[in-house]
């Protein structure tokens, strides 16, 4: 076995993070660096989800890369189908599809310490060597399993949002949705026009605000390509959002505690009130009533989906579900409902999971094992991307790390902190780098300490939410308690001295 790796750097996965970090890495003179990814093109979950009515749901002024500003996008909540191309474009323009192997997924990754690299295993039993790893797996990283038995009873179709056969017809249709997120809240009114019924199994009712999807005039546009003036709009949102992030932080429990109950006491009223005007059968718009906090749980936008009740041919069934059947779905209340078309619009596994970290898929000095460290001690990470005990490793979408308003803003943190830990390892001719034990606990420490109030939101006041904010372990382990800008300046400016950098002298540094 030769002891030089097949790669200096390899970035595993191609999405908004792959991508991120591959421009990044070429802005810093960096070449020889290679994308693995599992499927035969760029974009990751974009990729993935073209499910009729998906778009995104925050504004495109901040859905995208500050290197690859766009300003003509026709609305200002692009499409799915116009996300995907842009970041098929970024790829196009910055050279990135010379460095990328489609058709490669990686299923585990083992430190070798003698050669002080990694083994990146694929699931056509390969094996890639690499200096450095640069983890770009995104947030969504499997659909979950359904949970319900009887599935492969159903004699019908099924539908999932990730991987939508386009060629399955819907017209004229009896059609089951199963969920109430992200997704079946932009299907449901996309397809609920064309079939001949449409039910909604609700589990737990979502927040749905009207999503305000203007057409940007051309003279925005226009203003837009200006040189910095995008930058400035985008910088004065993230400012103006900073003290509001600080505060959370900082705020004594017995202040914020009445606070937030008053902030979901009005909420709720308000927004009981928003569903009565759209809707018309009060019994509808009752069982599309949250009881618990805004905030609790992810918000949802569409300018369809309350109102979508209110057609001749659309139902809500808030029965929890026993079994699929033969010819449809067993409600538990002892109803079978028929349908030629079951869509699972049922989430996904998060990154936050403990248990999306298989034991054995990430293995480092001494055996550390990632997934076993993660379900015995709690997801952790230090700034969201290093973990004492893999060495020359980082990943873009860990635990603790959103803080931005969008993923493109995130990844970009995330990858500039890699980068620098390389850059810097290569100045100093170190074969290894690796955060310490007294640094990755520091800033777990500041995280628990500084998210208490968060925590406390998701976990107490509104305990029993049905959210992935909150993982199998409870902790809220998808936000970073910190403002987007902090985080930004903490992701170019950490200290070196919070890590540990070794020259190869063919003697490994002790554990702590």
């Amino acid at each position: 076995m030769t002891t030089e790796p097949d790669h200096e750097i390899v970035v595993i996965g191609a999405g908004p993070g792959g991508i991120a970090a591959g421009v990044l890495l070429k802005r810093a003179g960096i070449e020889e660096f290679t994308i693995l990814e599992r499927a035969g093109e760029v974009g990751g979950s974009w990729r993935d989800n073209s499910y009729p009515g998906i778009s995104v749901d925050v504004p495109a002024l901040v859905y995208q890369y500050s290197f690859a500003r766009k300003a003509d996008w026709p609305t200002a909540f692009p499409t799915g189908a116009e996300v995907q191309a842009y970041h098929r474009d970024v790829a196009r323009r910055f050279g990135l599809y010379r460095h990328l192997r489609f058709h490669t997924e990686i299923v585990r990754e083992v430190w070798d310490e003698e050669h002080r690299r990694w083994a990146l295993h694929t699931a056509d039993n390969e094996i890639i060597t690499a200096r450095f790893v640069i983890s770009a797996v995104g947030a969504f990283l499997r659909p979950k399993p359904d949970g319900i038995n009887g599935l492969d009873d159903f004699t019908g179709m099924v539908q999932r949002p990730a991987g939508w056969d386009h060629a399955l017809d819907l017209a004229g249709k009896r059609v089951a949705v199963v969920g109430t997120g992200a997704s079946s809240v932009q299907l449901t009114p996309a397809i609920a026009p064309a079939v001949a019924h449409l039910d909604v199994y609700q589990r737990t009712p979502v927040w749905c605000m009207a999503k305000p999807d203007l057409r940007v005039p051309r003279w925005f546009q226009a203003a837009l390509r200006v040189p910095g003036v995008a930058a400035a709009l985008r910088g004065m949102m993230l400012l103006g959002l900073e003290p509001i992030a600080r505060l959370v932080t900082i705020m004594p429990l017995a202040v914020a505690k009445p606070m937030m109950a008053a902030f979901d006491s009005l909420a709720k009223r308000a927004y009981r009130r928003y569903l009565r005007r759209i809707i018309d059968d009060p019994e509808t718009a009752a069982a599309l009533t949250p009881d618990y906090g805004p905030m609790a749980k992810r918000v949802t936008l569409s300018a369809g989906y309350p109102a979508v009740f209110n057609r001749d041919n659309v139902g809500l069934v808030a029965d929890d579900i026993e079994r699929f059947t033969e010819q449809g779905i067993l409600a538990c209340d002892g109803t079978e409902r028929k349908y030629d078309v079951i869509v699972l619009a049922t989430g996904y596994e998060m990154y936050t999971d403990p248990e999306s970290y298989v034991e054995g898929a990430v293995v480092g000095r001494d055996g550390f094992d990632l997934g076993r460290f993660f379900g015995a001690h709690g997801v952790q990470t230090y700034e969201g991307v290093a973990v004492p005990g893999l060495p020359n490793r980082w990943m873009l979408v860990g635990p603790y790390t959103m803080a931005d308003i969008g993923w493109h803003g995130m990844v970009e943190t995330t990858a500039s902190h890699a980068i620098r830990a390389i850059m810097e390892a290569r100045r100093r001719h170190a074969s290894t780098v690796e955060v310490s034990e007294q640094a990755h606990a520091a800033h777990h420490a500041e995280i628990r300490r500084r998210g208490r109030v968060l925590r406390y939101y998701v976990e107490t006041q509104n305990q029993g939410t049905r959210t992935y904010y909150r993982n199998s372990h409870g902790d809220v382990a998808y936000f970073r308690p910190a403002g987007a800008l902090e985080t930004r300046w903490r992701g170019r400016h950490f200290p070196f001295t919070d890590y540990h950098f070794d020259a190869d002298n063919g003697n490994p540094r002790p554990r702590e």
